[in-house]
């Protein structure tokens, strides 16, 4: 039974959720219509990942995702979601050439959108961007692990941390990025030994996006989880199969308009009579003219 949220979340209900043991749930979000949905279904907190490029623009990476278009939608997911702990994401290009670039482009993600918390994909040269953010009182969540903005690099979207080296590496820059005063970590597949790792080490909540258990909360991108994106990563779970479901939807539309059963009188407005009756005569005086 679906339980609506009734409060507020805050980062101070993040922090007592994972201090206490609850896991947190997470799912994004790119819409007002969803947003209001999964409010009414009692999720607590949404990502508006830029995610959003391939699933909602159809770009094969996440890279093309325009800043402006990022703020637009966050700004209603928070309208259709007012309650939800919101994190909003940047986009490539909007915070890597530098601290005073990063630090603009997200302030005015925070004012436009009214997200409570702002995620970066994060190396070590975002270690003062995220300093000079917590200085100013914003709320910032790297993401460690697989960074999809590197595929570039990566030269496909590889799990990390497959090494003791590679492990320690990133427990290092976790603790760097509480050190600097990040709010929260999200980390995104690694194996589970090196997220319970990353647990142990910093005591900041951690958000697991195929990052195996010891995380405090989960997220994946929701059209994975309803069958909508054409793929499901190993670490999604099966929510519904909504494909089928929206393309019989699609399918019985079409039946009913080439069928001639839909538009029915219950379909229709009305015209109060003498205003018909009226309008039928105009016509028919326009016919015989």
């Amino acid at each position: 039974m679906a339980t609506a949220l009734k409060e507020k979340v805050t980062l101070l209900d993040v922090r007592a959720a994972c201090q206490s043991g609850r896991k947190l749930p997470m799912l994004t979000c790119y819409d007002y219509t969803t947003a209001r949905l999964m409010q009414e279904a009692g999720v607590p907190s949404l990502l508006v990942g830029d995610s959003a490029a391939s699933v909602i623009l159809g770009h094969p990476t996440t890279l093309p995702a325009p800043l402006p278009f990022m703020i637009e939608i966050t700004a209603a997911v928070r309208r259709g979601a007012p309650l939800v702990f919101l994190v909003a994401d940047m986009p490539f290009g909007s915070y890597q050439e530098s601290t005073a670039q990063g630090v603009h482009n997200i302030c005015e993600m925070v004012k436009q959108t009214g997200c409570d918390c702002v995620k970066i994909e994060a190396g070590q040269q975002q270690i003062e961007l995220v300093k000079v953010l917590a200085d100013a009182g914003v709320a910032t969540m790297p993401h460690l692990g697989l960074r999809p903005q590197t595929i570039g690099m990566l030269g496909g979207y590889k799990y990390q941390g497959r090494t003791a080296e590679s492990a320690r590496q990133i427990v290092e820059l976790a603790v760097k990025m509480e050190q600097a005063g990040a709010a929260a970590l999200l980390l995104e597949a690694v194996p589970p030994e090196v997220s319970a790792a990353v647990v142990e080490a910093t005591g900041l909540p951690v958000i697991g996006c195929g990052a195996g258990g010891a995380c405090h909360g989960y997220v994946f991108v929701t059209q994975d989880g309803l069958g909508l994106s054409g793929t499901r990563p190993k670490f999604v779970p099966v929510l519904a199969e909504m494909s089928g479901v929206m393309r019989e939807a699609f399918a019985r539309y079409i039946e009913q308009v080439t069928s001639g059963t839909y538009p029915a009188a219950q379909h229709n407005y009305t015209m109060p009579a003498g205003e018909a009756a009226r309008l039928g005569a105009w016509m028919k005086e326009r016919r015989n003219a």
